[in-house]
């Protein structure tokens, strides 16, 4: 089957037009805190445990950016640090039961604004849309997967 020739442009305006979906359904909702400290909830949601030099690796940031950001939620209730039981110099990042609730109330909120879009479209369309995303997602994890072994040995063998 061949690609049509605007595929990839058809796909960004889709991303463009989702995230306008989202942002909306975001900005409806009474929300205090930045899209950036909703990420960082996000993310330290996503990987418990998480420390503040973890965090800015998953950020792309240096350790003070990301520690600014923290000390931001903190002040705001959305944030706990708390002591490593294993090793008390370590220190983790707790959402608290806030930040859960509103993460939960964003995440239903845009659930039901797509869905709003996906309302307005044929099943079979969705039905459709469906199996094209679950491809793209696991071609996109394919290209982000690291080497085999067996890759990296034939790797070095033809380097």
């Amino acid at each position: 089957m061949e690609r049509p020739p605007n595929l990839a442009a058809a796909i960004d305006a889709a991303a463009e037009a989702l995230v306008g979906v989202l942002d909306s359904a975001t900005s409806r909702h009474s929300v205090s805190v930045s899209p950036t400290q909703l990420r960082v909830l996000s993310l330290i949601m996503a990987h418990p445990e998480t420390n503040v030099n973890r965090l800015a690796e998953l950020l792309d940031v240096v350790p003070s950016s990301a520690s600014r950001l923290c000390d931001r939620l903190e002040a705001v209730g959305l944030v706990r640090r708390v002591a490593d039981p294993r090793d008390r110099r370590e220190v983790r990042l707790i959402p608290t039961a806030t930040a859960e609730t509103l993460l939960r109330e964003l995440r239903d909120r845009r659930h039901q604004a797509v869905q709003a879009v996906l309302d307005r479209m044929p099943n079979r369309v969705q039905h459709e849309l469906l199996l094209a995303l679950v491809a793209f997602s696991q071609a996109a994890a394919a290209m982000s997967a690291p080497q085999t072994a067996t890759d990296s040995t034939a790797t070095a063998r033809t380097a």
